[in-house]
């Protein structure tokens, strides 16, 4: 599994201009079942995705992603293996 860590480089000006393109290639990728879950972080520095794609769906997506594309924010993938979830959460554990 893979926790994508956006990080604003530029003004929020700049943000909010492109965030209409990005929040559309979230609903696709979404669609794509590349991401299972995503959310701002707070105070609204970047923000967060969870991925159960395999490494190269995920960067193929990542590269589409207009925040990338444009130079909006920096990307950080980090691999984790969950061993062990809240009940309800199954589908996260790792094979």
């Amino acid at each position: 599994m893979y926790v994508v860590s956006l990080s604003y480089r530029v003004p929020q000006d700049i943000v909010d201009f492109h965030n209409d393109a990005h929040i559309a290639w979230l609903q696709q990728a979404f669609d794509d079942g590349v991401f299972i879950a995503a959310g701002r972080k707070i105070p609204r520095t970047g923000g967060l995705l969870l991925s159960q794609a395999d490494r190269p769906v995920l960067d193929a997506a990542l590269a589409k992603d207009p925040f990338y594309v444009n130079g909006v924010a920096d990307f950080e993938v980090m691999e984790f293996h969950a061993g062990r979830v809240a009940a309800g959460f199954e589908n996260l554990l790792d094979s």
